[in-house]
C-alpha cells in the first residue's frame, strides 16, 4: 500500500481526523447547572459586560481559526472548500500536536476579498487567533492586510509567513557553513505567489544589502515590464536593485542563493554550476522539487533543502507556526509583527549549534521548538 492508499484509508477509517471533547464532565444534574442551565447565564452576562475577560471564561484564549477558500491548496491548486478541509484538519491536528492549540477548521465557498474578510470578521468573536491558509495570491495580500487592520488578535497567513521564517532559519545556518555573509549575497527567488513575495520581504529586511531578484512565469521582475500587478510592483521597491531585464539563465548566473517556490525541474545542473562557489539551494516545490537533491549535491551545491520530508533540510511551515501561535496566544499579543518573525527564524536557527549540509533546519519533531519561540514571542 502506497501512501495516497494508506492516506485515504485512514482518513475513511476515522471519519475525519478531529474531535471536540468536554474538559469537564457532566456526571449529574448539578454538573448541568454549573455549565450549561442556569448557571452558564452568569457566565454570558460577566463576559458581556466585561468582554476584555473572555479569554478567562471561553476557549478563546487557547484556540485558532483556520481559514481556507481552498483556491490554492498544496500543490493541487484551486479546488475548492471541500477539497481543502482534509488539509485543514491535518494542520488542526498539528496544532495540538506540537502546541496544545485548539485549532478549528473553517472553509469558505466564498473567494473575493470582500467576501472572505466579510466572513473572517463574523466569526472572530469565537477565536482567540486566525491563521490563513491555501489562499491564492493575489487577494490573499488583501485579505491579510485588511483583517490585520481591522481585528485586534493575531493574524497570520502561514502559506507566506511560516514559509517565510524556516527559510530564513535555515539560511542564517547555511551562512555558517559557507561562511558568507547574508547581507553580501545574491539571492534568486523563483515564484511570486504568497510564499515567495513573503521570503523576499523577510530577507530584505533581515538583509537589506543582499541582492534579491524575483522571477515569476515570465522572467526577472523589473521595471520595463508592463505586466505587473500592484504586487509585483511593490517588489521592486527592495528587489532587483540594477534593474535589469533577462531570464532565469542571466539571474543564476554567480548567484549565492536560489530559492523555489515554483514548479518541478526548473533548475538543472547547469544552472547550479554557473552559480558562485558554495551555492545554497531551496527547492520548495512539491512534491516534486525545482531540482532533486543528488542532482544538486552532483552539481557542487554546499546546502540543499526540499518541502519534502524523506530528504534533508525540510522547509516544512510546522516548524514555525505552533511556536509562533503559543507565543501569541499566551502573551496577548494583538498582531503578528515582522520582529516577531525575524526573532521566531533566529530562534529556530539557534537550536542546531553546529550546523552541517544536511542540517541546517531542526526537526519539527525537535521538543525544544515551541517553548522556544513562544519565549521571544513573549519578550
Amino acid at each position: 500500500m502506497d501512501i495516497s492508499e494508506e492516506a485515504l484509508k485512514k482518513h475513511a477509517d476515522l471519519a475525519g481526523k478531529l474531535s471536540v471533547t468536554s474538559k469537564g464532565d457532566v456526571d449529574d444534574m448539578h454538573d448541568l447547572s454549573v455549565f450549561y442551565s442556569p448557571g452558564v447565564g452568569a457566565v454570558s452576562s460577566h463576559v458581556a459586560e466585561n468582554p476584555d475577560q473572555t479569554r478567562i471564561y471561553t476557549g478563546t484564549n487557547n484556540s485558532v481559526a483556520i481559514i481556507s477558500d481552498g483556491s490554492s491548496v498544496l500543490g493541487l491548486g484551486n479546488i475548492g472548500p471541500r477539497g481543502a478541509l482534509p488539509v485543514m484538519e491535518g494542520k488542526a491536528m498539528l496544532f495540538n500536536r506540537f502546541a496544545d492549540i485548539d485549532g478549528y477548521p473553517v472553509v469558505l465557498d466564498v473567494h473575493t476579498a470582500d467576501e472572505i474578510v466579510a466572513a473572517v470578521k463574523a466569526i472572530a468573536p469565537s477565536y482567540g487567533a486566525i491563521n490563513l491558509e491555501d489562499i491564492a495570491a493575489p487577494i490573499c495580500f488583501e485579505v491579510e492586510d485588511r483583517l490585520k487592520e481591522e481585528l485586534d488578535i493575531p493574524i497570520m497567513h502561514d502559506d507566506q509567513h511560516g514559509t517565510a521564517v524556516v527559510v530564513l532559519a535555515g539560511l542564517i545556518n547555511s551562512m555558517k557553513i559557507t561562511g558568507k555573509s547574508l547581507n553580501r549575497t545574491s539571492i534568486v527567488i523563483v515564484g511570486a505567489g504568497a510564499a515567495g513575495t513573503a521570503i523576499a520581504k523577510i530577507l530584505a529586511l533581515y538583509a537589506p544589502d543582499a541582492q534579491i531578484m524575483m522571477i515569476d512565469s515570465k522572467g526577472i521582475i523589473s521595471s520595463s515590464r508592463d505586466d505587473l500587478n500592484d504586487q509585483k510592483r511593490q517588489l521592486l521597491e527592495f528587489t532587483n536593485k540594477r534593474d535589469v531585464s533577462g531570464s532565469l539563465d542571466d539571474a543564476i548566473e554567480d548567484a549565492d542563493i536560489f530559492i523555489g517556490v515554483s514548479k518541478p525541474g526548473l533548475l538543472t545542473q547547469e544552472h547550479v554550476r554557473s552559480m558562485a562557489n558554495d551555492p545554497i539551494v531551496f527547492a520548495l516545490a512539491n512534491p516534486i522539487p525545482e531540482i532533486m537533491p543528488d542532482e544538486a549535491k552532483a552539481a557542487g551545491v554546499a546546502v540543499i533543502g526540499t518541502g519534502r520530508s524523506d530528504f534533508p533540510n525540510q522547509v516544512n511551515n510546522a516548524v514555525a507556526f505552533p511556536g509562533i501561535f503559543r507565543g501569541a496566544l499566551d502573551n496577548q499579543v494583538s498582531a503578528i509583527t515582522d520582529e516577531h518573525k525575524i526573532a521566531a527564524a533566529e530562534a529556530i536557527a539557534a537550536l542546531i549549534e553546529e550546523p552541517t549540509p544536511d542540517e541546517v533546519i531542526p526537526s519539527v519533531f525537535d521538543d525544544r521548538l515551541v517553548d522556544n519561540i513562544a519565549k521571544v514571542i513573549a519578550e
